[in-house]
């Protein structure tokens, strides 16, 4: 049997509810990436919020790739280059921006690092959410001053999910081969180029490194985690995931996100062959 690959998403299943990584975590990743196995982070979040995590956990060497953006980016870590990139064309993003501000739903994107957002939406929801993943946002008069594709967009509303769920509908109904969207937590609603999803891009890098799909693991908690849980070898929701995620997982942790939750995927199916893990 060759090195193990394991995909893991970020909030909600490696980091626990204060967005750390858990001593417990970080010694069962040590563990499997000493034995020749590999880790990639595959999250919604944008590459410089996951390469953050990434450079935690020392995930930068070669053969090292992030997953961001809901799989619309991935990046290789150790020659700090992109090998894949996906975006929503122009024209969708200002209908999708169009009918949210309509609705008076925040909605942003993303551009050179920053986090956009017209000046119409409320500064506080931009501000709570950059705080959360570590980046700077912008503020542009009108979305229409962006000339660069974005990988995505979100849709933000900390107070109500009935107004993003209302978008997530409209999309769904106007939208279709254009755009894709889904949950990435009970707050945001992604919206992402039609076929670009974590599943996609788990399936896509490892025919780049020629991994087989079997000797792969992957783990989540929401409803944006489902397409690479049901592509990797071995899917994973967290006792903490959503019922979606849970139904579509061949296994479900004993442990949640606060509790060491992914060393007990790693104890179960990548170290098991080179003797125990234990686990406090």
């Amino acid at each position: 049997m060759g090195p193990k690959v394991l995909f893991l998403d970020l909030d909600g299943t490696l980091l626990n509810d204060q967005k750390e990584i858990t001593p417990g975590n970080r010694q069962a990743i040590g563990q499997m990436l000493e034995l020749g196995h590999k880790v990639v982070i595959t999250s919604g979040r944008p590459l410089e919020s996951a390469l953050l995590q990434a450079e935690r956990l020392g995930l930068m060497g070669q053969g090292c790739y992030v997953i961001a953006y809901n799989g619309a980016v991935v990046y290789d870590c150790f020659r700090e280059r992109e090998v894949f990139r996906a975006a929503l064309r122009l024209e969708d993003l200002y209908a999708v921006f169009d009918e949210a501000n309509q609705r008076g739903v925040h909605i942003q994107t993303y551009g050179h690092g920053d986090v956009l957002v017209e000046s119409r939406n409320d500064t506080q929801t931009v501000r709570r959410y950059c705080d959360i993943i570590h980046m700077n946002h912008r503020v542009i008069q009108d979305v229409r001053s962006i000339l660069e594709p974005p990988v995505k967009a979100l849709l933000i509303d900390f107070q109500s999910r009935a107004a993003i769920e209302g978008m997530l509908q409209w999309i769904n109904e106007h939208m279709g081969g254009k755009a894709d969207c889904f949950f990435s937590s009970r707050y945001y609603l992604e919206v992402v180029p039609a076929g670009i999803n974590k599943g996609y891009s788990v399936v896509n890098l490892c025919q780049r490194l020629g991994v087989p799909i079997e000797h792969t693991i992957a783990a989540g908690d929401e409803a944006n985690d489902i397409s690479m849980l049901q592509a990797a070898g071995i899917g994973v929701a967290m006792r903490n995931a959503v019922p979606e995620a849970k139904e579509a997982a061949d296994y479900i942790t004993k442990r949640d996100n606060n509790h060491d939750g992914i060393a007990e995927v790693i104890a179960r199916f990548i170290l098991p062959e080179h003797g125990p893990l234990c686990l406090s």
